[in-house]
Order: C-alpha cells, then sequence, then structure tokens
C-alpha cells in the first residue's frame, strides 16, 4: 500500500471517530393521540439538546407548536433564523423546511406539539 492510500485510510478513519462521538438531540415521545380533525393525530415530544447540537433541516406534516423549557434554541425556517429562549415558545407553519440548533451555552429543552396528518411520519429529513 502506498503512503498516500494509507494517510487517506487513517484520515477516514480518524473522521468516523470523531463523527461518532459528537452528541446528538435526543427525542423523546411523550404523547400521541387522534384528533376530533379527521385523519389527523397530535403528537408530543420532549426534545433534549446537549451544547451545539441540532435537528437538522426538516419538516412536518403539520404544524409544530413549541415551548423552550430550558436553554435557548436557534428557530430556523427556511433560512431566517429567530433565537428563543427559555419561557418562550415559537409555531412552524406545516411542510416548512427549519432547524433548530441549540444555541446555550448548556443543554436545551423543548417541548414540542405536532398537529400532522395521521400516518404520515412526524418528521422528514431535508437534504
Amino acid at each position: 500500500m502506498s503512503r498516500t492510500k494509507i494517510l487517506l485510510t487513517a484520515l477516514a478513519l480518524s473522521a468516523t471517530t470523531v463523527l461518532a462521538q459528537q452528541p446528538a438531540f435526543k427525542r423523546t415521545m411523550l404523547h400521541q393521540a387522534d384528533l376530533s380533525i379527521a385523519g389527523h393525530e397530535v403528537v408530543m415530544a420532549r426534545a433534549d439538546f446537549p451544547k451545539g447540537t441540532s435537528t437538522g433541516k426538516h419538516t412536518h406534516p403539520g404544524e409544530e407548536s413549541s415551548y423552550v423549557a430550558a436553554g435557548a434554541m436557534s428557530i430556523v425556517i427556511e433560512g431566517v433564523a429567530k433565537t428563543y429562549k427559555a419561557g418562550e415558545s415559537f409555531l412552524v407553519p406545516a411542510g416548512k423546511v427549519h432547524d433548530a440548533i441549540n444555541v446555550d451555552a448548556g443543554e436545551s429543552t423543548v417541548i414540542a406539539n405536532y398537529i400532522v396528518e395521521k400516518g404520515k411520519p412526524v418528521t422528514t429529513p431535508v437534504k
């Protein structure tokens, strides 16, 4: 194996190790129930974000109404960012591409309520 191949292999393995060690946000489902609106349900979840983590760009098949329970979050909806602190709430319209980024010095927690079409995935990643 040439030195170049060995170096490239070592760099790839190092990058994989670093990426595997980065913390990720954790979503915990709290409640899910049918609504009186035909074909819709409400899903409530708690999202815990270690320092510097984010959800990544994604969409929902319905509205998201969320409350920042701890820390501070930057919510970026279709390229427009706004920061929300503990005690504040925000709304993400259905189908809008957005990202939630912990901008606090420590962990942040969000309680999210999704009013979505039943049978569809609550979250769809966007590249």
